[in-house]
């Protein structure tokens, strides 16, 4: 358990600060959680204070940030060099051979995601990332928190994600006053309202920004343009929020990727599919690629990133040569040749998680996520077997279960009463790429109860924006 010093001084009530919360969040159309229908009252617990990190924690966020946008360009150069065979093999599974065509396209060969957020667990041994995203949602929510606490007379770590947002968009295209669309699929529609309140926070601080459905974009040899109440707007760059697995469900997504080849509009995140997999965590990981790594991204960030992402491997179904071992694993002491030797294990023996990698409606959100230790041993080994057998289509990753300690966080209950519950907690930064740099915008705490295994948005989670503490 943990003790956390508070982030300042305020001369307002807890209620009254839980009320502005509320209140705003109410207001701007956002008191709802996204792919979640359900009559709660809620969409989760507000709290009375931001979610307080130490000095060294919030020194670590931010040197995080610089860490994973060279780990970005790395990959980024490292596939496209090709230079290790094995790694393209593998970040290319399952994808059309259009979209990996587009993928190593020259026009945008130093493109790189606009937004990067890591997931990170709090544990005893410090912060472990077991996530990495980069067509993100959750940013518009963190700016509508961050400003009700922001008036609440809160300073917040990170230096605003609206802010940062506007100079990421501005960052990609050299148009002097640009239009920006926030192309929103159905696939994430749910998060439509909080991209709709993003596009008119946008609009107060002078970027012409708008979220639409793809319906909402047309095509000429000129461009791209939007209608937004009537105007007829040509887009000079487009905030992709949808997947590229989905690409086939997407009406228009043909055209907006013809104007992206044809350099009529610049789009980020770019459309390269390998920087969208989890199985870039393995990677950083892999014995073979530990000098390249080195050397392209510096000793000081590479040891940073070794020791916060958390164990990964790729679930490989291919025979391994009898003189060789799985890299890195062992098995009751022992090292391993075959993954199917864990579906014997204990409950205890399988704190293990499975996750696709990427490329799949199942790699969005937690949906295809299976945590070993949570499972009757009958499901898990059924689990193990699909992850093997999906490996031509959808590659699977694995992770080590990690706990994660456990701190105490207030929040108000339906009554208006602030209790203090200890909870398990994932910290969400986000970070905008701006002119080689990656901005920290703001940090988003979700704290679950700690009989969560996965911790996730839901009713009975806290979410707020996170301060330094005091001490």
């Amino acid at each position: 358990m943990e003790d956390r010093a508070s982030c300042c001084v305020i001369d307002k009530s807890e209620q009254e600060i839980c009320e502005r919360v509320l209140d705003h969040i109410s207001a701007a159309g956002l008191w709802r959680i996204p792919g979640e229908h359900t009559d709660s009252p809620r969409i989760h617990r507000v709290s009375p204070e931001p979610f307080a990190l130490s000095r060294d924690q919030v020194e670590t966020l931010r040197k995080l940030g610089d860490a994973l946008l060279a780990f970005y360009s790395a990959v980024n150069d490292l596939y496209l060099r090709g230079g290790h065979g094995w790694v393209n093999e593998y970040l290319d599974i399952g994808k059309p051979e259009e979209l990996l065509r587009h993928a190593r396209m020259k026009y945008h060969k130093h493109a790189l995601p606009g937004i990067i957020r890591p997931d990170i667990l709090i544990t005893d041994d410090g912060f472990q990332i077991t996530e990495l995203d980069s067509v993100p949602g959750g940013f518009g929510h963190l700016d509508c928190l961050s400003r009700a606490y922001e008036q609440a007379g809160f300073e917040l770590v990170g230096s605003g994600v609206r802010d940062r947002f506007a100079d990421m968009l501005r960052s990609r295209t050299e148009a002097p006053d640009p239009v920006a669309a926030i192309v929103v699929s159905e696939e994430s529609i749910d998060y439509l309202p909080e991209m709709t309140y993003l596009a008119e926070e946008l609009r107060d601080v002078g970027l012409r920004a708008f979220a639409v459905h793809p319906r909402g974009v047309s095509f000429t040899e000129d461009g791209l343009f939007i209608e937004p109440e009537g105007q007829r707007l040509r887009v000079d760059v487009l905030y992709r929020f949808f997947e590229l697995f989905d690409l086939l469900n997407i009406p228009k997504a043909e055209l907006i990727s013809y104007a992206a080849r044809k350099k009529l509009v610049a789009v980020t995140p770019p459309y390269k599919p390998f920087l969208e997999e989890k199985m870039l965590l393995a990677l950083i990981h892999h014995v073979a690629l530990d000098d390249y790594w080195r050397e392209a991204i510096g000793e000081e960030r590479y040891f940073l990133l070794k020791k916060t992402i958390t164990c990964t491997s790729i679930m490989d179904n291919r025979p391994v040569p009898p003189h060789a071992h799985i890299s890195g694993w062992r098995w009751n002491g022992r090292p391993f040749r075959d993954w199917r030797v864990l579906k014997e294990g204990t409950q205890k023996q399988r704190r293990f998680v499975l996750k696709p990698s990427g490329f799949s409606p199942l790699a969005w959100g937690s949906r295809g996520v299976r945590v070993g230790q949570d499972m009757p041993a009958e499901e898990w080994a059924v689990a193990v077997d699909e992850a093997l057998s999906s490996f031509d289509n959808t590659p699977y990753v694995i992770q080590s279960f990690r706990d994660t300690t456990l701190i105490g966080v207030k929040y108000q209950d339906e009554s208006g009463q602030i209790h203090e519950a200890q909870s398990r907690v994932r910290l969400c930064p986000y970070y905008f790429a701006i002119e080689g740099r990656a901005e920290l915008g703001g940090v988003l705490a979700t704290a679950c109860p700690k009989d969560k295994k996965l911790i996730h948005g839901m009713i009975d989670a806290v979410m707020a924006p996170c301060c330094e503490g005091s001490s």
